[in-house]
């Protein structure tokens, strides 16, 4: 009986809900406290504002902390287990020199001091001093300019104990609804450019997959003309912008040519001065029906169907060089690199496209070794995306905005 009686003993003892000798609390001295001035040269004391010096003395030491916040400025300082019930901050010495100061329970087992700072300052040294029969926290404080005031991020953070808030990127800006075809050029038995060992084709497939990649990120979505090394017909490249329902239609180059003729990125519009030849060459290289979306123009004749092309142009074309134009300026603002005339007409087969607006973007020119260089870099590559990707969301807000104004 004996041993069962011990044994239920230790279990008691052992027991998690079982009350355990508290350790006695600390007590703050508050005759030994203080708030005081502490200039170190006469132009602190003749222009202001001085140092400060918080002074605690505790019957023993505790664990502690203590931290700035903002608005207005605050010095916190935490003490674990000491006990402020009963004390009156008022009679702490030198309470005049703050405008306010407080204390209390913070938490179980923590108390909290605030003290409200006449203006900016920073904790320039601070440490809990333990010889002797009595411990002694000091926190020096200097003042500082405005702007040179550091607290905390967040105030109601740091007085909850919580951590400050994370500092994350702002989310790009997102273009839903927006439909983009993104066309890497030449491919398979087209190898396209080809200089130090790269070829063209394998290049801008690259970008392209990249580029994918951060618009669907931003909402758009996105097809291909061809997502790995094959050939593509160009007349198919743009039937497949038209079947997506692309609303852009973008072609990616990165062409050579003889040494320093041409360095930098540049973009390429339709020429509208050769309207007349391209419509004639979509007429013949292209079924009828796949001339303008929405119209099957099977049965008509080259004249009309040519007309009908030029008139859908007129709405595309400008839209084709706002983008060329946005796509300059953030490529301008990403520090890339540019053709001496970034924008130029052409009559490029992927631009002919009446109904689809359409640029071709030659990222640079892989027989210049910079350009090449570049096209290698995942760094230079990774500008170049969000340049492109930045220029497309905001040329789909200009769209947004501009549709709204169109009377139906």
């Amino acid at each position: 009986m004996r041993a069962v009686a011990l044994i239920l003993a230790l279990v008691l003892a052992l027991w998690p809900g079982a009350p355990a000798q508290a350790q006695e609390a600390g007590r703050l001295v508050l005759g030994g406290s203080s708030l005081t001035q502490a200039p170190q040269g006469w132009w602190h004391r003749l222009f202001g504002p001085a140092p400060l010096e918080v002074a605690l003395t505790l019957d023993r030491p505790v664990p502690w902390r203590a931290f700035l916040v903002g608005e207005p400025a605050r010095l916190v300082i935490d003490l674990r287990d000491v006990d402020l019930a009963g004390l009156d901050p008022a009679q702490l010495f030198g309470k005049d020199l703050a405008p306010a100061i407080r204390w209390g329970s913070f938490r179980r087992g923590w108390s909290r001091l605030v003290i409200e700072l006449p203006g900016p300052y920073r904790v320039a040294r601070a440490g809990l001093r333990t010889q002797g029969p009595e411990a002694r926290l000091q926190i020096g404080l200097d003042p500082v300019a405005p702007e040179d005031f550091a607290p905390r991020p967040s105030a109601a953070a740091a007085l909850r104990n919580l951590p400050d808030p994370a500092q994350l990127p702002e989310p790009p800006p997102r273009a839903p609804g927006l439909a983009v075809t993104l066309d890497p050029g030449h491919g398979g038995f087209d190898p396209g450019a080809q200089a130090g060992g790269e070829t063209e084709a394998a290049l801008v497939l690259t970008f392209a997959q990249e580029l994918r990649r951060a618009l669907e990120a931003r909402g758009v979505t996105v097809s291909m003309t061809r997502d790995s090394d094959v050939y593509v017909r160009l007349e198919d490249r743009m039937t497949a912008a038209r079947q997506a329902g692309a609303h852009l239609l973008l072609s990616l180059h990165a062409d050579a040519l003889p040494q320093g003729q041409a360095a930098g990125a540049t973009v390429y519009v339709w020429n509208p001065a050769s309207d007349g030849r391209a419509a004639a060459q979509l007429a013949l290289r292209h079924q009828r029906d796949d001339l303008l979306a929405g119209m099957d123009l099977r049965g008509q004749d080259d004249t009309l169907a040519t007309v009908l092309m030029d008139f859908a142009r007129t709405d595309t074309q400008p839209r084709s060089e706002a983008f060329a134009r946005l796509l300059t300026s953030r490529m301008a603002l990403r520090g890339i690199g540019l053709h001496g005339r970034p924008v130029q007409g052409a009559a490029f087969s992927v631009l002919k496209s009446p109904d689809i607006p359409s640029v071709l973007l030659e990222l640079g020119f892989i027989s210049d070794q910079t350009d090449l260089a570049n096209l290698t870099d995942p760094e230079w590559r990774a500008r170049m995306v969000e340049a492109v990707a930045e220029a497309t969301t905001g040329w789909w807000r200009d769209e947004q905005a501009r549709a709204g104004l169109l009377r139906h």
